[in-house]
């Protein structure tokens, strides 16, 4: 179902007949300058200023942040693009059948899926771990602070397009929008949901999964849990949910996002039980704890050496230089002679 961007949002059950009408377009040059795109652009700030601030406890440097996010962050908008177009390719066809590339590349009218950029932003984040031969799980447990944030400002801007509502609801904070200029519809403010869903789940991981860590990748596998069980129960709410194409079970369609979250919760779950229930992990074996005794040994191997040469004393003159130096006063001593008998 599809509702007019250009018509007031409202929450009757909650403010009564108070509206507020936004319009999606911020600055109205060319094109326009959207809000979807400024807040997006707020929420990867705010994620970005997040993972450097926290990339010492990692064992990541803040260069290696900033390198990582000019790689990732064109590369995941693309990547949460084509995810999006591949399950609603029909909506990107002209008449005659073809893709429509204008309406492909034009991403300020919405159309972006968040686990497309998550599938992206793994990829880029293996391959720059393996460049930089950093650790893969501590740069992802990084990684997934940022990106958490990121979701949290950023479901807002579907809140000023109009769009990742859920179905008709009459629940208090229902949300009302307009599908035509005489014809409304209450919903479930899903975006609304999901964003606090996502704050609940940051603070977890800043707060008490990040301070318990024992192996790298438990913040990583924490957020495909905790996001997994969240994202599926929002997108059985939604109305506008990605489909795998046209297959069924039990002859209901294949909601694309729950399906996904589902399948991500269920072997986060196993990988954390395996690794704290069975294999016992201990936070000794920490990439940041490792580089951290690594540089411990070295300074005390260098302070080590530094008072054996210390105690050793200045190194006695070799026998060579003190014969040359001998050999030198006595000629300095004929020469006096000699100039004397002159």
């Amino acid at each position: 179902m599809t509702v007019m961007k250009d018509m007031p949002i409202s929450f009757p059950g909650l403010f009564g007949d108070w509206e507020f009408n936004p319009d999606p377009i911020a600055i109205h040059i060319g094109h326009g300058i959207y809000w979807y795109g400024i807040i997006l652009a707020v929420a990867m700030l705010a994620g970005l200023l997040l993972a450097m601030k926290q990339a010492k406890r990692f064992g990541i440097t803040e260069d290696h942040v900033m390198d990582l996010v000019l790689w990732s962050v064109p590369l995941c908008i693309v990547g949460a693009r084509l995810y999006y177009v591949i399950f609603y390719l029909d909506l990107y066809r002209t008449e005659e059948g073809a893709l429509d590339w204008g309406a492909i590349v034009a991403v300020w009218d919405g159309g972006l899926a968040i686990y497309g950029a998550v599938i992206m932003g793994a990829i880029v984040a293996f391959c720059y771990s393996k460049y930089k031969k950093l650790r893969f799980g501590a740069l992802t447990d990084l990684a997934v602070l940022g990106l958490l944030l990121g979701q949290v400002i950023g479901r807002w801007a579907n809140f000023i397009n109009r769009e990742a509502f859920g179905a008709e609801t009459t629940l208090p904070w229902r949300m009302k929008l307009w599908t035509t200029s005489v014809t409304s519809i209450e919903v479930h403010p899903t975006f609304f949901y999901e964003s606090m869903w996502n704050l609940v789940g940051l603070l977890l991981i800043l707060f008490v999964v990040t301070k318990g860590r024992r192996f790298d990748g438990e913040n990583t596998w924490f957020y495909f849990l905790w996001y997994g069980l969240g994202r599926a129960w929002v997108e059985g709410l939604r109305s506008d949910s990605l489909y795998l194409f046209d297959w069924t079970i039990m002859g209901q369609p294949i909601r694309v996002s729950q399906a996904l979250s589902i399948v991500l919760a269920v072997v986060a779950a196993g990988v954390l039980f395996y690794h704290v229930c069975i294999k016992k992990c201990s936070p000794e074996d920490l990439w940041v704890n490792q580089l951290a005794a690594a540089q411990a040994a070295a300074e005390a191997q260098a302070a080590q050496q530094a008072e054996e040469s210390e105690a050793a004393g200045p190194e006695p003159e070799a026998d060579g230089a003190s014969e040359t130096a001998q050999a030198g006063e006595a000629g300095g001593e004929q020469e006096a002679a000699h100039g004397s008998a002159d």
